[in-house]
């Protein structure tokens, strides 16, 4: 569930790091003339498209993962509070699997969604931004061992880079967190973990004490 709470945040920043980068260009779109087109210049468009493929696969994670940023920490509070400790565990490991289907069933949905979406809307700026010698640049860029190097070392740096800063904030955010969940239930006015067993201890040893008085 934790992996799922830090994906889910990293991914809704990087949908608002895109919102907010691609305005400029559609505020300005109507000042900016537009670059003659052509059924040469939109095969180029529909190249660049596809091989962005893999572009829209990850913005369709991206949205499954902004939604699932909603639940999860709803539904950790919940495992804690409505479920016996004695089945959270595998109430926790049931609902990793409902979220894994969830997430299993929808990102196609998404990402093909996109796919057909992209050459009216995207595929549309990109004909009217760029001429066709540019799109060939680009297309060769793209297309160049040097990008596609630097495209499958692209796991190699976020999972790096992931884990020494995981290591880094870790015992910064940790006590932010506690401090916060201490809050929290004190406001729902619910008790914190293992108190509950703690207070049992003290009804226990009370019952005896009402034999010895009845004695």
């Amino acid at each position: 569930m934790k992996k799922l709470i830090v994906a889910a945040a990293l991914l809704t920043g990087a949908l608002l790091a895109q919102a907010q980068t691609s305005a400029p260009a559609t505020s300005a779109s109507p000042a900016t003339p537009a670059v003659p087109s052509s059924p040469a210049k939109k095969a180029l468009v529909q190249k660049l498209l596809t091989l962005q493929s893999n572009d829209f696969e990850d913005l369709a994670r991206n949205i499954v993962g902004q939604s699932l940023a909603q639940m999860v920490p709803a539904v950790r509070q919940a495992l804690q509070q409505q479920v016996p400790p004695e089945k959270r565990e595998a109430t926790g490991k049931a609902i990793e699997g409902d979220i894994k289907m969830y997430v299993d069933e929808s990102v196609p949905l998404i990402r093909d969604r996109a796919i057909k979406l992209a050459p009216s809307t995207i595929g549309v700026i990109i004909d009217e931004k760029f001429t066709e010698d540019e799109l060939k640049q680009v297309i060769a860029w793209l297309e160049s061992p040097l990008n596609k190097k630097y495209q499958q070392l692209g796991p190699e740096f976020r999972g790096n880079f992931t884990q020494k800063l995981m290591v880094e904030v870790r015992p910064l955010v940790e006590p932010k967190y506690q401090a916060l969940e201490q809050k929290v239930r004190a406001s729902l006015g619910v008790p914190p973990p293992g108190s509950a067993a703690s207070g049992a201890g003290p009804s226990k040893a009370a019952a005896p004490a009402k034999k010895a008085s009845g004695k």
